[in-house]
């Protein structure tokens, strides 16, 4: 074998790792992006359990900044003082499964968690 041919065998070992290494990377920012709406939606929650002492409002408010699809997902769990400058927290659980799915289940619990004092 020529070095044409081996050539051509280095190219076929190192084009599949440079591919797999590619995709990892797009699921690694994938994660991050659900991990950032995960939070922001904890936010957004803790924000109104805070201004509202029912506490199924933050859990729909959650499922509202989340979408569809998030939201099916999510489990969403608030606790609220019930008194003014007390501290409402709201807790935003997800499974992201990894490569959307194909790797036989393989999965990531995201979690977003937040707190604020109570206004009302």
């Amino acid at each position: 074998m020529g070095e044409r041919g081996s050539a051509v065998v280095e190219f076929a070992l190192v084009v599949p790792l440079v591919v797999l290494v590619l995709l990892a990377a797009v699921e690694v920012a994938v994660a991050a992006r659900t991990q950032l709406e995960v939070s922001q939606a904890a936010r957004e929650g803790a924000r109104e359990a805070a201004a509202s002492p029912d506490p199924s409002r933050a859990v729909e408010v959650v499922r509202s900044f989340l979408g569809a699809d998030l939201a099916a997902r999510a489990t969403v769990s608030v606790r609220r003082d019930h008194r003014v400058g007390g501290r409402a927290e709201v807790t935003v659980r997800l499974t992201h499964p990894l490569g959307g799915g194909l790797l036989g289940g393989l999965a990531v619990t995201l979690e977003g968690r937040s707190s604020m004092r109570v206004e009302r």
